[in-house]
């Protein structure tokens, strides 16, 4: 089992770094961490999950990756959607090996660096959530455990949003 977790997102004074006002080395760092180290950790356990026929893979995506951010940057935003084409690939190559690779795309969650849930960015996140609530680490975490279960085995290239409705595709 890979879970891959691992992420920044650089913020300038007034929030998120516009496009204009992000640095290459920045964009760099950002993709450098979220995506290729993600592939890293991908390309490390690979081979001894196809020697034993069995694999779980869960990237953690994010709602920034997934429609208009509200609240991180291009960067972020970027290196997030590139973790669904990751898996899409992980799918196709690894899936007759009885690997699985699958996207978990939280929204705003409590955490220590979320903040306090009285903080504007969170007030205002909460506003957006038709749950009526900001989600918790357990709420990803169950999501994952299910993912990770032999139970999932047939669960492969999916994308699971855990957003409490702020985002809902078609």
């Amino acid at each position: 089992i890979l879970v891959c977790n691992a992420g920044i997102s650089p913020k300038g004074p007034d929030g998120p770094l516009n496009v204009s006002d992000l640095t290459l080395e920045e964009w760099n760092d950002v993709l450098a961490v979220n995506v290729t180290g993600t592939m890293l950790c991908c390309r490390a356990v690979l081979p001894g999950m196809k020697k034993s026929g069995f694999g779980r893979i869960i990237l953690i995506g994010s709602l920034a990756g997934r429609t208009r951010p509200r609240i991180a940057g291009a960067s972020y935003a970027a290196s997030k959607a590139a973790l669904s084409g990751l898996s899409r690939v992980l799918v196709s190559e690894y899936g007759p090996y009885g690997i699985t690779s699958n996207v978990v795309a939280p929204g705003r969650i409590l955490t220590p660096l979320t903040g306090s849930p009285e903080s504007k960015i969170n007030v205002d996140a909460l506003a957006r959530i038709p749950a009526g609530r900001l989600g918790i680490p357990e709420d990803v975490a169950a999501v994952i455990a299910f993912l990770v279960s032999e139970d999932a085995g047939f669960v492969n290239g999916a994308v699971i949003d855990v957003n409490g409705g702020e985002f809902a595709p078609s």
